[in-house]
């Protein structure tokens, strides 16, 4: 009897440790990737790089993603928009592609005509700390690295120099998923010299290291006629009560201060598994941020002429 109850146990041990280990595969080895992740198209015509340069704010060299649109080889003297997409927890320069299908998003909407031709950039937003299941990047210049600068100022002057790009800021936007888009509020806010257009999709807008980085607290501050150049999209999932409550009330104080903006809640929100959770929701719904960018591209280019 005591040789089974010792074999049960030793068993029981064997179970939970395989668990452990498969949970901390999970986490920390795969990235705790979606189990049922949308899937990239193929023949889009659209590729998707990663490219690097020295960054002085952060120190070191960085990456970002680049997918240029479908028709850059053959028009060498046109000039297009350009769109910042900023990824979430754990999430680094790839994730838009890998996680999100981005390519298969653009596709759509160009043959669509639901968004004009863009250069979309794709940053590794982690601060010097990297990427962790345990932490949030500081999409801000704090303690752990000049992230706003990296992404709000130094980021823009590569692209600029890299591609041809349109360099008035009412075609350039900026959005992202979850921390990515308060870090694109955050730092897109203040750089309104280069961003106009921004959007958040289960985003939320008030930080935890306080109000000089809480968009909710910060728009307050800008002036009015540097108000009506902004331009802003909301998303959150219905499933996320606090993303939800978040980006409620931050579209309130959108109102209340007559910037132009426009809020949805859909079905979903985050989590790893189901058609409205996760990357599904991020992938299904940035086809509606792209859409609002794109009408705001087509309104500033029909200013422009």
């Amino acid at each position: 009897m005591k040789l089974r109850w010792s074999n049960i146990l030793l068993a029981g041990i064997a179970i939970v440790a395989t668990l452990l280990a498969t949970g901390y595969w999970y986490v920390f080895i795969a990235g705790a990737p979606q189990l049922d992740p949308p899937q990239v198209e193929k023949n889009t015509g659209l590729s998707f790089e990663l490219k690097t340069f020295n960054s002085k704010a952060m120190g070191e060299v960085r990456q970002y993603g680049l997918i240029l649109p479908p028709d850059y080889a053959k028009n060498l003297k046109k000039r297009y928009p350009v769109i910042f997409l900023l990824h979430g927890g754990h999430g680094d320069a790839r994730a838009y592609q890998d996680k999100a299908a981005v390519t298969s998003v653009l596709h759509d909407l160009y043959k669509s005509d639901k968004l004009p031709y863009s250069i979309v950039i794709t940053p590794d937003g982690n601060d010097k700390r990297g990427t962790s299941p345990f932490w949030d990047s500081d999409y801000y210049d704090g303690p752990n690295g000049k992230v706003g600068t990296l992404i709000g100022s130094e980021l823009v002057k590569i692209v600029k120099s890299r591609y041809r790009t349109l360099n008035e800021p009412q075609f350039w936007a900026m959005g992202g998923q979850s921390s990515g888009g308060w870090g694109a509020f955050n730092i897109g806010l203040r750089h309104l010299n280069n961003f106009n257009i921004f959007f958040s999709s289960s985003g939320y807008f008030t930080d935890i290291s306080g109000t000089a980085n809480s968009p909710q607290d910060f728009i307050e501050k800008i002036p009015v006629a540097e108000r009506k150049r902004i331009r802003a999209y909301l998303d959150a999932g219905e499933q996320d009560k606090e993303f939800l409550t978040s980006t409620q009330q931050f579209h309130q104080t959108l109102d209340k201060l007559g910037i132009a903006n426009e809020f949805h809640a859909f079905p979903g929100g985050h989590g790893i598994f189901g058609a409205d959770v996760g990357w599904n929701y991020w992938h299904k719904h940035l086809a509606d941020q792209l859409t609002y960018v794109g009408k705001q591209f087509q309104q500033a280019s029909a200013q422009k002429n």
